[in-house]
């Protein structure tokens, strides 16, 4: 059974929300994965982690770099899991057929955007018809906030 999290993005852009959940599950020992619809979200996420802080960064890489077994988080359009990775990050409304390779599963969304949240609603309700433990969580102006 996969845990899986909605995260509806509504005060920070995904650039800014997906470097703070990933700094979390990698100080938690988690590696990630990112799966993204497009090559081109890929690379400007690879930028934004290398950059979301003057002080530090987010060891990840890509296909492009080469040895995906080594990078803690990896960014990816395919269903794969080639850093073993125990966390999977859903972007871009993209829906995995293989979610039970993981524990846990982050599915990110623009709360602004009505079509992200209507997709976002049918992620839902098709997977609370497996096996999966699910959970919804909204930013507020303290940070996140986990809804009934």
């Amino acid at each position: 059974m996969t845990e899986v999290r909605f995260y509806h993005l509504q005060r920070t852009p995904l650039e800014k929300a997906l470097p703070r959940l990933l700094a979390k599950a990698l100080d938690g020992g988690m590696r990630a994965v990112v799966l993204a619809a497009s090559e081109e979200r890929v690379e400007a996420l690879s930028a934004a982690l290398w950059t979301f802080e003057q002080a530090s960064f987010l060891p990840h890489g890509t296909a492009r770099d080469g040895n995906p077994d080594e990078q803690p988080i990896y960014l990816t359009t395919a269903e794969e899991n080639p850093n073993g990775a125990k966390l999977l990050v859903l972007i871009d409304g993209v829906e995995p057929a293989f979610l039970d390779r993981f524990e846990r599963c982050a599915d990110l969304f623009d709360g602004n955007d009505g079509q992200a949240v209507e997709a976002a609603r049918a992620r839902w309700r098709r997977l609370r018809k497996g096996s999966h433990s699910l959970s919804y969580w909204q930013q507020n102006p303290q940070g996140w906030e986990e809804k009934g």
